[in-house]
């Protein structure tokens, strides 16, 4: 019942079996994909019987990678709620807006998805010892569910991350180390701990699984707005990896025949203190320059420099979107507003996201009439500093 088939690379194209473990491509060092034989499984899935699974991401089980599901280490992740937003529609003169709320995934926000994905398969194929570099929220979710897999979980994270993301790897039995510096630093730290003693390697897109956990929020999506897709989609981008997997996702079910050819105009929104591919995007480049000096307070779109840089700037031009900076002052104004209007207890990367259409409305890119959806990718209870004065 599962139809994986193989990895591909992103850029060269080369194929690779499926059934070993990767990071990134032997050839070029660029992404890896997993690919599925979806003409097999388009005769064989009833797209209308899906909504009687379980109420999770797992109800698109055939189209993920794990191929036996007693491997399956869930929490009960994915299916969160798609919200009609419409006190804040109100509020800022607009009509069809809506949020996804992946702060209510089981460790407070999208990660939960990627990692549960990474984990499962990588039990599966005989990996006992994980490493991941984290400004946070991605180290929670590895904590757990390597936790809940009986592995060995090795957490890199920047020494001046919010005490709340500290004290969860803690309490989830990981081995944590503090870096003073950035992600990249984290990661460079990560890489040498995988080298010397044989750890796998989850980082973001430098493995091929977490992509396809983070799909299903297309997936669901398309299935919450009864197959179709909205018009406009705002998603708060660090390493990207949820905007690409839902741009994947909306190409298998068109192919599937889920979905026609409509496809929402895609937003990656940055902070002005460290926005790489806001750059790269206005200065029409395939690939982003490391940001210098990078600064902000949402800890999660800290990212200096993405794996995926290439893959999120195909997205945004293959969808005929765009991307949008917003200062740190807008971000905190968007997660209050979002709150006092729609009692949502959101993330300040979930703030950026109204933060950007409202300057994207101003500027007449969206119009009125058009439906909008912002992710918030997780819960503001990590963030509570911002709120203690």
């Amino acid at each position: 019942m599962n139809y994986l088939s193989h990895l591909e690379c992103t850029m060269c194209g080369k194929e690779f079996e499926s059934e070993k473990l990767w990071n990134l491509c032997p050839d070029c060092g660029r992404v890896l994909m997993a690919r599925y034989d979806l003409a097999s499984a388009a005769r064989s899935i009833d797209r209308n019987k899906i909504g009687t699974r379980e109420p999770t991401l797992w109800r698109y089980f055939e189209l993920l990678p794990v191929r036996d599901l007693k491997y399956k280490i869930s929490l009960g992740e994915g299916f969160t709620p798609l919200i009609h937003a419409v006190n804040l529609a109100r509020e800022i003169g607009f009509k069809n807006l809506f949020i996804k709320d992946e702060g209510l995934n089981p460790t407070g926000s999208f990660k939960a998805r990627g990692l549960c994905m990474a984990i499962s398969r990588a039990k599966e194929l005989g990996v006992t010892s994980v490493s991941i570099p984290s400004a946070g929220n991605a180290a929670g979710a590895m904590s757990s569910y390597a936790a809940l897999a009986r592995m060995e979980a090795h957490v890199f994270m920047p020494r001046d991350v919010p005490q709340p993301f500290i004290s969860e790897c803690r309490a989830l039995g990981a081995n944590i180390t503090l870096i003073d510096g950035l992600i990249t630093d984290c990661g460079k730290a990560a890489a040498e701990g995988v080298k010397k003693f044989g750890r796998f390697d989850v980082s973001t897109l430098k493995e091929p699984y977490r992509l396809e956990g983070k799909k299903t929020m297309g997936y669901e999506v398309a299935e919450q707005f009864g197959w179709q897709l909205p018009d406009v989609i705002i998603y708060p981008t660090g390493g990207g990896t949820g905007l690409i997997g839902m741009w994947k996702a909306f190409d298998e079910m068109e192919k599937l025949g889920w979905i026609g050819q409509k496809r929402p105009r895609m937003v990656t929104v940055q902070p002005e203190g460290c926005a790489p591919m806001v750059r790269a995007f206005k200065q029409e480049k395939q690939f982003a320059e490391p940001w210098q000096n990078a600064k902000t307070i949402a800890d999660g779109l800290r990212v200096p420099s993405a794996v995926g840089d290439y893959l999120i700037l195909r997205t945004l031009r293959e969808s005929g979107g765009t991307a949008v900076a917003v200062s740190d002052d807008e971000i905190m104004d968007g997660a209050n507003l979002i709150g006092k209007t729609q009692g949502l207890f959101v993330c300040p990367e979930g703030g950026a996201t109204l933060a950007a259409l409202i300057h994207l409305i101003k500027d007449g890119w969206i119009k009125n009439d058009e439906t909008v959806l912002l992710f918030n990718t997780g819960s503001g209870h990590k963030y509570s500093h911002l709120w203690s004065e």
